[in-house]
């Protein structure tokens, strides 16, 4: 790999996470590919290799429409390289965030847009990218969707999700959907 292809390999990192690729994940994540920020999502979000991406695809486009990570600035040396980007989409539906790979904080649906930046660091190898970590402003993503402070609208959205079962079955149907889009790679 020349600089310009380990740069757009983590690049291509972020497109597999909009497209749910598999095609596109084998060729970019190495099999060897590790997420340090999986700790928050799906079990299946932290197998290594192509898998983990596409299972962490999965769960982010379970509960955001229309996402996209435009790039802001992006660089690369000496076998690492930072991305700076937005993330940008409309939660539709519930957005599940997991503890010790369960369940923890379900988001019911709130049809609000987010757009906040993120800066992510992905070594590279000869095989591609190997790792991934992040520094995310998710307190300002949990502002959007008015979740940070808790809204009143939120907080009882929130309990009506626990009392009905909704969000057990959000929970249960995400850990699926990254379970089988893990299985593509």
């Amino acid at each position: 790999m020349n600089t310009s292809t380990e740069l757009q390999s983590a690049i291509d990192v972020f497109q597999v996470l909009v497209t749910g690729d598999p095609e596109l994940a084998r060729s970019v994540a190495a099999p060897t590919f590790t997420n340090r920020e999986a700790a928050v999502a799906p079990p299946a979000c932290a197998v290594p290799g192509p898998g983990g991406l596409l299972a962490s695809s999965a769960w982010m486009r379970a509960a955001f429409d229309d996402l996209r990570f435009p790039v802001i600035d992006a660089g690369y040396d000496s076998g690492v390289a930072w991305v700076r980007l937005r993330m940008q989409g409309v939660q539709n539906r519930p957005f599940v965030r997991f503890r010790d790979g369960k369940p923890d904080k379900i988001l019911p649906a709130t049809g609000r847009a987010i757009d906040f930046e993120q800066i992510h660091v992905l070594r590279v190898g000869t095989d591609g990218v190997t790792t991934h970590e992040a520094v995310r402003d998710d307190v300002t993503m949990l502002g959007q969707l008015g979740a940070f402070p808790p809204k009143p609208a939120v907080l009882l959205a929130m309990a009506r999700g626990k009392l009905t079962g909704s969000s057990r079955r959000a929970a249960d149907s995400v850990t699926r959907a990254a379970a089988e889009a893990a299985r593509l790679a």
